[in-house]
């Protein structure tokens, strides 16, 4: 049952939580991506097998997102990164593996860092995770005219190969997304990462899983490359690796 935390000044979140019933696991909770609701097949493929498993699960729509309060154009990544820190407060608060899709990989290995010390993060999982993607959107898909109407006017329009509806990619956004880069220098985790990268991902490169593996020491074991693996990684036996995975911590 769909439900909705209450903050103090800042957008009420929806989310679902399932009770764990064997407290030997973690609680797995599901961080998605830019534009994308808890509705998705990721995230209720991995509530389905939580259930099955006994295991606790949360998923949550960030504020501007799906059922949450707040509105998307006026909201960044440090906004989303104090959601999930609030949901996790509120709804975990104990053992817990994250799973970031897209967007949501670069805001769980942010969240990662702030909470290295507590020991709670039993492990990441990142699904095409797409830290610092802000800079390939203004290098990469905008024009100079894009740039500069993004700088002058605070926001443009970007196609969206998955909707109708184009991206809205403000000023603020951009520039928040420097302020929380990640793969800007070496970094370490006490906790390990999971990676899994559609070799055939048109909005993520495979390279940039390399590059995150790179940049925080992993193994070549940490990296999952899919071949024919589009962004969703969606298809039955894709959501298997990340249940395996997932279950792995």
């Amino acid at each position: 049952m769909m439900k909705f935390l209450e903050r103090l000044n800042k957008p009420k979140l929806a989310y679902v939580k399932v009770e764990a019933v064997d407290s030997r696991f973690p609680v797995v909770m599901f961080c998605g991506g830019y534009r994308s609701d808890m509705e998705g097949t990721k995230a209720l493929y991995l509530e389905e097998q939580c259930k099955a498993r006994g295991q606790g699960y949360v998923r949550f729509d960030y504020s501007g997102h799906g059922q949450s309060g707040g509105v998307f154009e006026d909201l960044t990544i440090s906004d989303w990164l104090e959601d999930v820190l609030d949901v996790f407060a509120a709804l975990v608060n104990g053992p817990v593996v994250i799973v970031g899709s897209s967007m949501g990989g670069w805001i769980v290995l942010l969240m990662a860092l702030r909470l290295q010390e507590s020991g709670l993060v039993r492990g990441l999982v990142g699904l095409a995770a797409a830290p610092d993607f802000t800079e390939e959107m203004f290098y990469d898909r905008l024009d100079e005219a894009q740039q500069k109407a993004l700088m002058e006017d605070g926001i443009v329009y970007v196609p969206n190969d998955y909707s109708d509806e184009p991206y809205a990619f403000t000023r603020a956004f951009y520039e928040d997304g420097k302020r929380n880069l990640v793969l800007n220098k070496k970094r370490s985790l006490r906790h390990p990462v999971k990676l899994i990268q559609g070799m055939a991902d048109k909005d993520v490169p495979w390279q940039t899983a390399m590059a995150i593996k790179d940049c925080f020491g992993l193994s070549d074991a940490d990296v999952i490359l899919i071949e024919g693996g589009d962004h969703r990684l969606s298809a039955p036996e894709q959501l298997a690796v990340l249940w395996d995975i997932t279950q792995g911590f």
